[in-house]
């Protein structure tokens, strides 16, 4: 089922049914990694993946504020960054499986998708290379009022990309947001062990106006995104969020994340996004354990039903090089 082209949104209170579809939107791309994961497991995807179970709140939040204009560059771990702008589920999961009919034509696989329609301007191997690209981007949108985003780890703050983008940005007073997603290591590596300081301090260093949110709280996100957006929309440089959340999976498909510190995964689940979005629902918006369970049941039957197509759907032919995208 395609989602419609987003509209740019307010930056005010949200009401019970857009919090909902906030919730709905997280529980999709919980989803749309479940099966992704299902399906490598039954040899249907190729290649590697890097799913963002545990880490959904964060592309849901900052999506829900950007607009049509605005433009993402995601990182190989970009499922939810994608599905985030209305990016079609159909077609991303008809790409994981090299089908003609995904969102590329079936060439670019899982770490490598791109949708200019939807604002999408790439999904990088390269650590820290999305930063590279919304930096460019933002450039551009100075003149347009969009605000360009880049998704990145905690790792990708000890690369020269981290410093010299920001640098560039905070210099020209670039419309961009950059994006920490914190989820504590970097491949397996804690972050603490080699990061010396705060990553908080280093934008701020540079007089980037800097945050930090919980990234396994949806609406958190969303309210710390749509004042980040909003400054960088006036014209105010760039703005920074280090969302603090956590991946429930290994770092890639080979990973058994056997490294992780005892207790440290059942600490995190307890706070697993979509319980703490089912909570606000209940708490702050007042919705029923029924309107919670049917939104869960409509995303799985949207699921089961996308990978019945995508196993169907045919493969692009051999000979078919070339992709024309969609303007």
């Amino acid at each position: 089922m395609a989602t419609e082209q987003r509209q740019a949104p307010s930056a005010a209170s949200i009401d019970a049914a857009e919090a909902l579809e906030l919730y709905r939107r997280v529980r999709l791309i919980r989803r749309f990694e479940e099966t992704v994961q299902a399906l490598f497991l039954r040899g249907e995807v190729h290649g590697t993946t890097h799913l963002y179970v545990g880490q959904e709140a964060v592309a849901t939040g900052v999506g829900a504020v950007l607009g049509p204009h605005d433009r993402v560059a995601a990182t190989y771990r970009g499922h939810g960054h994608a599905l985030s702008i209305g990016v079609d589920p159909q077609a991303l999961l008809d790409e994981m499986l090299g089908r003609a009919s995904g969102i590329c034509g079936g060439r670019a696989g899982s770490m490598n998708v791109i949708d200019r329609q939807r604002g999408l301007i790439g999904s990088f191997g390269i650590i820290g290379g999305s930063m590279s690209a919304a930096t460019g981007a933002a450039l551009a949108l100075r003149r347009t009022g969009g605000v360009a985003v880049a998704y990145f780890g905690d790792g990708a703050t000890n690369h020269g990309y981290f410093h010299e983008c920001l640098n560039f940005a905070a210099v020209n007073a670039l419309p961009v947001l950059f994006v920490c997603e914190n989820n504590l290591y970097g491949e397996f590596t804690p972050w603490e062990d080699v990061t010396a300081g705060q990553i908080i301090d280093r934008p701020r260093a540079l007089g980037i106006d800097a945050v930090q949110v919980d990234g396994m709280d949806v609406f958190a996100v969303r309210d710390a995104a749509a004042k980040a957006v909003a400054k960088a929309r006036a014209g105010r440089g760039p703005v920074f969020l280090e969302a603090l959340t956590y991946r429930f999976v290994g770092h890639s498909r080979s990973d058994p994340a056997k490294y992780r510190k005892p207790g440290e995964l059942d600490t995190w689940k307890a706070r697993d996004p979509l319980i703490v979005a089912a909570a606000a629902l209940s708490e702050r918006f007042g919705l029923s354990a029924d309107d919670i369970a049917a939104a869960d049941a409509s995303v799985d039957e949207q699921m089961e039903a996308a990978a019945e197509r995508a196993l169907a759907a045919p493969y692009p032919e051999p000979a078919d090089t070339y992709v024309e995208f969609s303007p």
